[in-house]
């Protein structure tokens, strides 16, 4: 069956456990790419900028560190695959979805709270908006792994 992989007696499952749904295949491909792009992306942003600029604007940096966090917990999901992970997944994308919008938004209405940029200010615009499309493309297309 495309889009699974199954477990066998060698990886020490009985030989009638389910098989498990592989997350990364198909168009879980390319959000495998962009998440994990994303993560090295936000995760060496931040890390820098909390040790080298951490006085300049904390709240900034320490969003883009959470937001390495979720985009990295995010490709673990879809690389490992499975009901749980899916679930995980999709928990995880709806919080990210639910991030950029109330940092964009906070980001475009207090712009003195963060004289440096975050991954999610202005909804992403210094990514290109990606980080706006990026949870709603990962939940539609956790929902369609679900039914499928």
């Amino acid at each position: 069956m495309p889009g699974t992989t199954a477990t066998t007696a060698a990886d020490g499952a009985t030989g009638g456990a389910p098989a498990k749904r592989s997350l990364g295949t198909g168009p879980g491909r390319l959000l495998v790419a962009l998440y994990g792009i994303f993560t090295v992306a936000a995760a060496s942003r931040s890390l820098y900028q909390l040790i080298a600029q951490f006085d300049r604007a904390p709240l900034a940096y320490s969003l883009s560190a959470l937001s390495a966090v979720v985009y990295g917990f995010i490709t673990l999901s879809l690389v490992r695959g499975g009901e749980g992970a899916r679930r995980a997944a999709f928990a995880c994308c709806a919080l990210e979805l639910l991030g950029v919008l109330g940092i964009g938004t906070w980001t475009l209405l207090d712009r003195s709270a963060f004289p440096d940029a975050t991954v999610w200010s202005d909804y992403g615009m210094g990514y290109l908006f990606i980080p706006i499309f990026l949870p709603v493309t990962g939940l539609i297309w956790l929902r369609r792994a679900r039914t499928a």
